[in-house]
């Protein structure tokens, strides 16, 4: 079954090798004709060493594209002319495998220099978790370019709060051109990883849609102060298998993020909720093609942004 998934994903995520006006599936393919393979190495190095990282390179990607466009300005450290993303409120201390695609980085530099991006890298290198955790595939179109800055304050006002409404989460999606779909489908992607408590204390404490026993066993271990940075996995079933469980969790009012559980609370949104509980394959549909747009997201191509050589400074 999960080759049918993966084959029928395989075929939605792209069926031609164009995205938007620039992107291409085999933008590299004389530049740099063994990219595809260093990158499915090094992810498969980092999950292998540390599960949870598939996560953590799926959820960069995703806070790349929603500020200003895919163009991995969220790798970009701090300068004397800007402060960048990885302090904003939804990454600080929180947002991490900037070493997984610096890694991944240096190892296609050696084989073939200045000519990939990282934006280009981190897109793959998500992709390629989803896949290794046992989620579909897509075709990545590449050819995007990195930025030459970065902004906390963009960060803070583009990337989604775990405490949004559904209203201002289908806004904020609306606004990077996604669909309520898409919203959805790519929620899912907290069917892997963690998340600290204090992201997730009020959901527990004040919404009154949360499963009692459930409710019981995190307020055990996110108390009402301290404990800030506590992890609890946002898919308690299997947070290391990328599955449809999620979706299943949230019809059982077991959602650790009150955003995740606005997506079943009696709205509009419910009914996307219960055919994804009930359907994987239609769920791993979905997820492939909203990644597709969501990496499609205002990429830099041609002569705009550089290639940089070390992701995390301007060449």
């Amino acid at each position: 079954m999960a080759s049918f998934y993966f084959l029928l994903l395989v075929l939605v995520g792209g069926t031609t090798t164009a995205y938007g006006a620039e992107l291409c599936t085999d933008f590299y393919s004389c530049s740099c004709p063994k990219l595809l393979p260093i990158v499915k190495k090094g992810v498969a190095k980092a999950i292998q060493k540390e599960p949870r990282m598939g996560a953590s390179i799926l959820r960069l990607h995703f806070h790349d594209c929603f500020v200003n466009g895919c163009d991995a300005s969220i790798l970009l450290d701090d300068t004397r002319n800007f402060i960048g993303e990885q302090t904003a409120a939804a990454n600080n201390q929180s947002a991490r495998g900037f070493n997984v695609i610096n890694n991944i980085k240096a190892s296609v530099e050696k084989e073939c220099p200045k000519v990939v991006s990282c934006a280009d890298i981190l897109a793959l290198a998500a992709r390629d978790s989803v896949v290794y955790l046992g989620g579909p595939s897509w075709e990545v179109g590449l050819g995007r370019r990195d930025s030459t800055t970065a902004s906390r304050i963009d960060a803070n006002n583009s990337i989604p709060a775990p405490f949004l409404s559904l209203t201002a989460l289908t806004n904020n999606f609306a606004n990077q051109g996604l669909s309520v779909t898409d919203l959805v489908a790519l929620s899912g992607a907290h069917t892997i990883g963690l998340a600290q408590c204090k992201n997730f204390r009020a959901h527990i404490y004040n919404d009154s849609n949360v499963d009692p026993s459930y409710r019981k066993f995190l307020q055990s271990k996110c108390p009402r102060s301290g404990n800030d940075n506590t992890l609890e996995p946002l898919d308690h079933q299997t947070p290391i298998h990328f599955d449809n469980l999620y979706f299943q969790n949230l019809v059982s009012k077991k959602a650790l993020l009150h955003s995740d559980q606005e997506l079943f609370n009696g709205s509009s949104t419910d009914k996307l909720v219960r055919k994804y509980a009930a359907n994987t394959a239609a769920f791993f549909e979905d997820f492939a093609k909203g990644m597709v747009k969501m990496s499609n997201i205002k990429p830099l191509t041609g002569s705009k942004g550089q290639i940089r050589i070390n992701c995390g400074k301007v060449n």
